[in-house]
Parts: C-alpha cells; sequence; structure tokens
C-alpha cells in the first residue's frame, strides 16, 4: 500500500522539458500477459534548457533493455524503477535511445494505458496513461511523430489500429500478423491509441472540400452494425460543417471509431482513432430516444472537432486543459445548434449550467476554470473547465462579434498549428484580431466564484471591453 501523500503541481512552477523527442518507433507484439513493447526515440536536449540527467515517467513498468546509439547501457549508468527511468550522464547531443518494456494488460484493471478487456487490445493515454506503455516525457509540450508497428496472434486479433494512415500490413509465421501505421503530425504521448481485437468494421468516404477522399471507419462488436449508421452520419455532417464554419479539413487519408463497451471515458480524441464507449456509438430507432440520437451527435461531434482543437494544437500543460475542452464544447454546441434548434440549444445549455456547474462554482468543489494547482488531473475533468470554460469562449464572440471571432480563431490555427499552446496565447489572438485589450478579461480564467458572483463580474466585465 502507498502512503506516500501526493504534491501538488503548481502552475507557477512549470518549466520547459530538459528533453525532445522528435520520433517515437514503437513495435508492440501483444500478449494477454507479456506484451513487448520496443521504444525507438530520437532524443535531444532542449535548447531553452541548462544541461541535464534524463529522467522520464514510469507506472508499473518493466525494463527489459536500454539502449543508445544501439549500444546496451551498462548498469551502473542508469536507474529503473517501475515509475522511473533516470540515466545521470546522457549524450550532450541529440542520439537514439531504445526503450524494451514488459507489460501485463490482462492485469490492468486500471484500465489506462494499454489494457485487455472482453478480448479487445484497447489503449487510453489521457491524461497520464502512456507511462503505463514506456519510460516517456508523459507531459503534453512534448510532441512527436510515431510510427507504430503491432503484431498479434492473427486469430485473437485480426484487427490491429493504431495513430496515422495504414503503411504496411501482413502475415508472418506461427499464425501471427502485422500492420505498421504512421501518424506524420506531431502529437503529445496523451494522443496515441492502440486498438487490437476480432471487430466488425462499418466503412463510408467522405469528399474534403480540396476533393480528397477520407476513409470513414468505424469499429464494433460482432452483431451491432446495423446499429452505426447514425454515427456514421454525424461523422460526415461533422467534417461538413468543421469546414464551412471554421475552414477546418480532415488532413490525413483515414478517420476511425472505435466503439467498445469496455472503456473508461465517454470518449477520446486519440488522432485518427477515436476511441468511444460504445452507448455514445450505437443507436437503433427501436429503442433510442431522441435524447440518445442528441447525445451521439454530440459527442461524435466533439471527438472530431478535437482533431483541430486539442490534437493539431495541444495544450501546453494540464493547467490549459480548458484550452482543448471548453473550447471544443463551444464548436461541438455551435455544431448541434446548427444541426437541430439553435434556442433550443442554447436553453438546454444554460440549464446544464445552472444544474452542474453553478452548483460546482458555489461549493467546496469551486475551481478557476484554468486551476492554479492540482494533485491529482483528473480530478479536472469537470464542467467548470468543459462547460463554464465553453461560455468563457462564447463571451469572446459576444464581445467582439462573429466576423472578428472568426477572424481571431483564423489566426489562433495559423499561428501555433502544431504546438502546444496556452489560454494566454489563445486569447491574445482574439486581441489582435480585434484590437481590443483582453488583460481584464482573463480573470475569468483564473477566478472562481458563485453563480452570483459570476453573474455581476460578467456584467462589468463585458462593460469594460465594450467601452
Amino acid at each position: 500500500m502507498r502512503t506516500d501523500i501526493a504534491q501538488p503541481i503548481r502552475l507557477a512552477d512549470y518549466r520547459s522539458p530538459d528533453w525532445l523527442v522528435d520520433t517515437v518507433h514503437l513495435d508492440v507484439s501483444l500478449h494477454p500477459t507479456e506484451t513487448r513493447v520496443r521504444a525507438t526515440l530520437a532524443v535531444r536536449p532542449n535548447p531553452r534548457t541548462p544541461a541535464a540527467p534524463v529522467v522520464f515517467d514510469g507506472d508499473g513498468l518493466t525494463l527489459r533493455s536500454l539502449k543508445i546509439d544501439g549500444a546496451e547501457v551498462a548498469s551502473g549508468s542508469f536507474e529503473a524503477s517501475p515509475d522511473r527511468l533516470s540515466i545521470p550522464q546522457p549524450p550532450n547531443q541529440p542520439f537514439t535511445l531504445e526503450i524494451e518494456t514488459k507489460v501485463d494488460p490482462s492485469a490492468n484493471t486500471q484500465l489506462s494505458g494499454l489494457y485487455r478487456s472482453s478480448g479487445t487490445y484497447c489503449t487510453q493515454c489521457e491524461a497520464e496513461g502512456f507511462r503505463r506503455i514506456t519510460y516517456f516525457p508523459d507531459r503534453p509540450d512534448v510532441m512527436a511523430v510515431y510510427t507504430t508497428r503491432i503484431e498479434a496472434d492473427k486469430g485473437e486479433a485480426p484487427v490491429l489500429l493504431s495513430n496515422g494512415n495504414l503503411i504496411e500490413s501482413g502475415d508472418l509465421s506461427n499464425g501471427r500478423h502485422f500492420a505498421l501505421w504512421h501518424d506524420p503530425h506531431p502529437k503529445p504521448a496523451y494522443l496515441f491509441a492502440l486498438v487490437g481485437g476480432n471487430l466488425a468494421c462499418v466503412e463510408d468516404t467522405f469528399r474534403t472540400m480540396s476533393g480528397r477522399d477520407v476513409t470513414l471507419r468505424i469499429y464494433v462488436e460482432h452483431g451491432k452494425e446495423d446499429r452505426c449508421a447514425y454515427a456514421m452520419d454525424s461523422l460526415k455532417r461533422s467534417m461538413h460543417w468543421d469546414e464551412e464554419a471554421f475552414a477546418r479539413e480532415y488532413d490525413l487519408d483515414i478517420f476511425m471509431i472505435v466503439a467498445v463497451s469496455d472503456f473508461n471515458m465517454g470518449a477520446m480524441e486519440n488522432k485518427g482513432l477515436n476511441v468511444f464507449n460504445d452507448r455514445y456509438v450505437l443507436a437503433s430507432p427501436e429503442t433510442a430516444t431522441d435524447g440518445d440520437y442528441a447525445r451521439i451527435e454530440a459527442v461524435i461531434a466533439h471527438e472530431y472537432f478535437h482533431n483541430w482543437t486539442g490534437n493539431r494544437i495541444t495544450c501546453r500543460d494540464w493547467f490549459q486543459l480548458c484550452l482543448k475542452e471548453g473550447l471544443t464544447v463551444f464548436r461541438d454546441q455551435e455544431f448541434s445548434a446548427d444541426m437541430r434548434s439553435r434556442p433550443v440549444k442554447r436553453i438546454a445549455d444554460v440549464r446544464g449550467l445552472r444544474a452542474a456547474q453553478f452548483i460546482e462554482d458555489a461549493g467546496p468543489l469551486a475551481h478557476p476554470v484554468r486551476p492554479e494547482q492540482y494533485k491529482e488531473i483528473n480530478n479536472f475533468y469537470t464542467s467548470t473547465v468543459y462547460e463554464k470554460g465553453a461560455e468563457l469562449v462564447r463571451m469572446i464572440q459576444t464581445l467582439i462579434g462573429n466576423e472578428k471571432f472568426r477572424a481571431g480563431m483564423d489566426l489562433y490555427f495559423a499561428r501555433h498549428d502544431g504546438e502546444a499552446a496556452t489560454v494566454e496565447q489563445f486569447v491574445q489572438c482574439f486581441a489582435d484580431a480585434s484590437g481590443r485589450d483582453f488583460s481584464q478579461f482573463m480573470r475569468w480564467y483564473r477566478q472562481a466564484g458563485t453563480p452570483e458572483v459570476a453573474a455581476a463580474r460578467m456584467a462589468s466585465e463585458s462593460a469594460t471591453v465594450r467601452r
């Protein structure tokens, strides 16, 4: 039993990573209890920080092998525990680090990292699950290009999926097979995904605004294929809406959704390979309510919209969680409003705020939209970060108008694509696009309060910005 008390992590203590990772090559040999993971990392010192040891995160890992530039690292030259890998005197120049670890997916009852449930291998890496797969600087501001080779028993897992585009696949000896995936877009480790299992597939296509044909696939448990039609339709409408509303075109050759019953979150926006709890994908006219269809539509849209607001531009650190979640909630609210009734949607959203977020803001769990510290980041996936975070984005739109808001969003996409950004950088785009001073507006991200205090502050801040 662990008896240590978690120390708070503070926004004020943020510092850039000492080491950067440019590329990640993963070779994952799936096995129910002894999965082998070989990670080959192109590592380089961060030119903005002083020379420092390599210290990578781990969680319950067993190290099998460690190499630098192809040579085994002497046992006295590193320290490895289940929770950390440390190399006190690494090369003072870019080098290749090869790490081989062993994990037990069947024993992973946390459903974080790589786990196996109901015969399907699946990953969940947000917020800190990738460190349960291999040693890594598991933080959002370390973005790398991933190539993933997956190998498994073909009878157990005929479907092998990961982020990006499929490069190659084929059969191996002893009844095994492999698939090689490459994602050309740099991403943080929390967006890595891998799925292996015996799943059925529903396929369609979407033609983007530039004329590219994108393959769309929804993977589900066998026998549930006929309940995917509305999810597929929602996905295609989401892709078209994002092109029209924000000029955001999808950037890979394939977009995949995996819907499984054993998933510990509602859905996850892994780049090109979204993983869902199947209650947000499956629906049939015989049993689904109007509310079920609305939720499927909204969640499908939300995770797809993350492709640009969360994936292409991610958050610098977990204190900036609202930068991807609040912004993407705003976008899925706008999508639902355009698909259905804007007044009805707005009334429903406000009712949700009053029923959940106002209560949270008025009680002992009140916290700013961007917290100043945390002990466990998973405690901050809240209605304040999501729904109140969306309201702050909506306030910006209301204050500067739709035209300048769109100009600010365009500037945000152009200025920070491929980066890990902060709330300040996001808001500055609207200040630059509108010529307004948003320094006072930033107080909304820093303060918590009761609905009464928030309403008074909203009126005061709106009047100040209008003047």
